[in-house]
């Protein structure tokens, strides 16, 4: 790992009318867009969406290497994050996330560690520790019924 800080750089550019083209060197273009509920057109990216999605990235990230420290095996992890947008005092914010977590581990594996390992995980993702709005987990475990599933 790098030393501290860390600078990570994005551009967005757009005209009156249509998507905007999200971009950061090396990467793939986004085009994005207001979403449905500010009356954006459906199917395109929206700032909402990939804020709950660097969240839900983060935090696959984040147990992905707090588990390979721990030596913890598992097969997969699916991450959903609902953020909630809301008037307060006059100004729209994300007030909550919530994210839901589905970890699929071998049979055998220790669920006792696999909640506390997606538990650091929650609180050590530093997407979510970035932001100000309220924040809660919800763990479903599974246990694989082979061992090439992957949920």
């Amino acid at each position: 790992m790098h030393p501290y800080p860390h600078t990570y750089t994005a551009e967005a550019s757009g005209a009156p009318a249509g998507t905007v083209a999200v971009t950061a060197t090396a990467l793939p273009q986004i085009e994005a867009t207001a979403p449905p509920q500010f009356d954006g057109p459906p199917g395109f990216w929206s700032p909402e969406t990939l804020l709950c999605a660097s969240i839900a990235n983060c935090f696959v990230l984040t147990f992905r290497s707090i588990g390979g420290a721990a030596r913890f095996k598992w097969v997969s992890l699916d991450c959903r994050v609902e953020g909630v947008l809301e008037r307060v005092n006059a100004q729209v914010r994300f007030t909550r996330y919530t994210t839901h977590a589905r970890l699929t581990v071998p049979s055998g594996a220790n669920e006792v560690a696999a909640r506390g390992l997606l538990e650091r995980a929650e609180q050590a993702c530093l997407i979510a520790n970035s932001l100000s709005g309220a924040r809660s987990l919800s763990i479903e475990i599974r246990v694989a019924q082979s061992a090439g599933e992957a949920a």
